[in-house]
């Protein structure tokens, strides 16, 4: 080595020593290897490098700095991706730095909320990710009923801040889930049928469009855009904040799971199907079809009543009297009992795979299809997220969430750890939930692996209107990496 690169590698080393927060992206010294978002082979010039990087306030990192894989890693264990750049933003300025950057290079650009994303789309290879897991801050206000989550908070940060001062607004069933991607894709959760879906609860919202213009965004202030992100994803911009409505709740709900042996299968789905339609708002009940660790398959409804649990043990009475179950763990308990308990099984790290279809009506023929396409495998489950209630009553063109009249999403999917039963398992998956198809429509954005909808179909009349909305905010399509909608021209 020669002597002037030998001191110059010897400085660099003692600035990153005496500066641990620097990286190599601060000091880049050469261009970096990157791609378009059509997908060509393009450089990043170190000049630019640095600049982005002195703009941040959170760390530019590249490939060998210390936190680079920690950061690039996203919940599910399949998507093993590698982004050129990661922006690990502290606030809404190193967003808007981060998309002006990607915009003006055509860089190919991903957004991570909590990562939680199943195809992996909130990380890239070749790109630059934009990574708001610093972003995290939740509080809510019990005076205005309000809820303040940052673009990068989780699930659980939401329902433990509102849920200290009695009230709760509506989240997802697995608590490190990110707000953002799930609320952004309509928020389907346990309280839906009381309250609505988590769209329905968004009063506003600050995001960084595609120019890199920040805005709030509410019914009176950008009404289309607001509209649009209300289950358009996240093709419209990267969302910072969040402001949810709340509601007066206790937290301690009866709640739980009633299990019974998968030989009573036809009995219980039979009875479901008979009454779940006349249910109050406070009842959720979801079926679900699995098979145990142990190799034992089993029927289980999963139960949230929100309200006098003295009328949910009245209304729930029925259900209790069919079959002989294995297990009735509903009780009275703490509303976060269920909104942890499947956390374990949606471990990060597992690698997951789900489709999913919407279903106007749990109809004999649907029950039929149920019970006949069963397979008893424990790394695959058959599992719903109830709908109809308050859900349904909605105007089917008030947000973007096209699914309005759907009763029930009905899934198949499920987790395993060796990369070696992937193709397998997906395998069963797919041809499981194709028994299916023929009774359900459209899909839930959220909980899909590959899903595609070149045509708009899956939004149906709101698709032409999304398509507008996005060409005027992201006519070169940045944020493409999502349940993607064209620009129109």
């Amino acid at each position: 080595m020669k002597r002037r690169d030998f001191c110059r590698s010897t400085l660099a080393a003692s600035v990153v020593a005496a500066y641990p927060f620097m990286t190599n992206a601060a000091l880049a010294e050469s261009s970096v290897a990157a791609v378009s978002l059509d997908g060509a082979e393009i450089e990043l010039e170190k000049a630019s490098i640095r600049e982005l990087a002195e703009q941040l306030n959170g760390p530019l990192l590249m490939p060998g700095d210390t936190q680079y894989d920690y950061a690039r890693r996203v919940w599910n264990g399949m998507h093993d991706r590698h982004p050129a750049l990661i922006a690990r933003c502290a606030n809404s300025d190193d967003v808007r730095h981060a998309v002006t950057f990607a915009r003006e290079r055509d860089l190919l650009l991903s957004v991570r909320g909590g990562g939680h994303s199943w195809p992996g789309k909130s990380v890239c290879d070749g790109g630059l990710m934009i990574d708001l897991a610093e972003m995290n801050t939740v509080t809510a206000n019990p005076e205005t009923r309000r809820a303040y989550a940052q673009g990068g908070a989780l699930l659980n940060g939401i329902d433990t801040a509102s849920l200290q001062h009695g009230l709760v607004t509506t989240a997802g069933v697995v608590s490190h889930t990110g707000v953002g991607g799930f609320t952004l894709g309509g928020g389907y959760g346990r309280l839906n049928r009381k309250y609505g879906l988590a769209v329905d609860n968004l009063v506003s919202a600050d995001l960084i469009t595609a120019d890199g213009k920040f805005r709030t965004v509410n019914a009176e202030q950008d009404p289309d855009l607001f509209w649009a992100i209300r289950g358009g994803g996240g093709n419209f911009g990267v969302v910072t904040r969040f402001e949810f409505q709340l509601h007066p709740f206790d937290r301690n709900v009866l709640s739980g799971a009633i299990i019974w042996p998968i030989e009573q299968a036809r009995e219980v789905l039979d009875f479901y199907g008979g009454w779940y339609a006349g249910l109050s708002d406070d009842l959720y009940v979801g079926p679900a079809m699995v098979t145990m660790p142990d190799g034992v398959s089993a029927v289980v409804m999963e139960v949230v009543y929100a309200g006098d649990p003295a009328a949910g043990e009245k209304e729930l009475a029925p259900l209790r009297k069919i079959g002989k179950p294995m297990d009735d763990g509903v009780k009275i308990q703490d509303y976060m009992v269920m909104q942890t308990h499947e956390d374990g099984t949606w471990a990060h790290g597992v690698r997951s795979y789900a489709k999913n279809g919407m279903a106007r009506e749990f109809s004999p023929a649907l029950i039929d299809a149920l019970i006949e396409s069963f397979v008893p495998d424990p790394r695959l489950a058959f599992f719903t997220h109830t709908a109809g209630g308050a859900v349904s009553r909605v105007d089917e063109l008030a947000t973007a969430f096209p699914h309005r009249k759907a009763e029930t999403m009905i899934a198949v999917g499920g987790g395993w750890m060796d990369p070696a039963q992937d193709a397998e398992a997906i395998a069963i998956a797919r041809a499981w939930f194709k028994q299916l198809e023929p009774f359900i429509g459209g899909y839930y954005a959220n909980i899909d692996f590959d899903g595609a909808d070149s045509k708009g179909g899956n939004y149906g009349p709101a698709y032409e209107r999304l398509a507008r909305i996005k060409g005027q905010y992201d006519p070169g399509n940045l944020f493409r990496l999502n349940r993607n909608i064209q620009p129109a021209s």
